[in-house]
């Protein structure tokens, strides 16, 4: 038999209120408190914090606070990414963020939803909503404006910026701007060949001293230069 986690995680209807995760969910609690409540300063102890807080994370990492989660543990974040303050991340399913992105502040990103039936989502035996769960995607390369707010089961491509304030109800995909309520592409950021090449040379998988003596050709446009990139 599963258990409510496990429910939980598999997208399935699951009772928050089992031991494992009231447990987790409290702990979690805690640590965002703390780390709340760490000057920005004391860069070692934040990191400590982000070390029990999040399932995984990669170097240079930067969360400002406040920071919000449920569980913490089903966020995992790349390397080279910002968080700016006041996000929230409902991470009742895995939440993932790719390498190179960034998060403006104030974007909320959903895992959890209620069914639209109130009979439906009612809990005689508990304050808490019946609720099911679907993972969210960020890219790499990915810029979320400002107050965003991303739902449940959303992918958002590589490469791709989503406009401040925007309401992200389905996924989007690589290589675009995207803005509103909702939310939807309005323009390519390079043309199909670029975008193409760009996504099958996958930069930012490479180490970091290739990615910043190349910054030039690769923020240029230009298709040739790109190509021309050896080391």
């Amino acid at each position: 038999m599963r258990t409510e986690k496990e429910k939980m995680l598999a997208g399935e209807n699951y009772d928050a209120t089992s031991p494992e995760l009231w447990e987790r969910w409290q702990l979690a609690k805690r640590l965002q408190s703390e780390y709340n409540n760490t000057p920005m300063t004391d860069t070692g102890r934040l990191s400590a914090l982000l070390d029990l807080l999040l399932g995984s994370y990669g170097e240079h990492v930067w969360i400002s606070a406040p920071f919000f989660v449920d569980y913490g543990e089903n966020i995992h974040i790349g390397h080279h990414v910002e968080i700016n303050m006041n996000c929230v991340f409902l991470d009742c399913n895995r939440i993932t963020i790719g390498n190179y992105s960034g998060i403006g502040p104030g974007v909320h990103i959903y895992t959890v939803f209620h069914p639209t039936n109130p009979a439906e989502r009612r809990n005689e035996n508990a304050a808490f909503w019946n609720s099911s769960t679907a993972p969210v995607v960020i890219g790499d390369d990915v810029w979320i404006g400002g107050r965003s707010v991303i739902l449940p089961g959303v992918t958002v491509g590589n490469g791709t910026t989503i406009g401040a304030g925007s309401v992200v109800t389905h996924s989007i995909p690589s290589g675009v701007v995207a803005v509103g309520n909702p939310c939807r592409v309005i323009r390519r950021r390079f043309d199909e060949e670029l975008t193409a090449y760009l996504l099958e040379l996958k930069w930012w998988d490479w180490d970091a001293g290739k990615i910043f003596r190349n910054m030039e050709a690769l923020c240029s446009g230009d298709l040739e230069k790109i190509r021309n990139i050896k080391e």
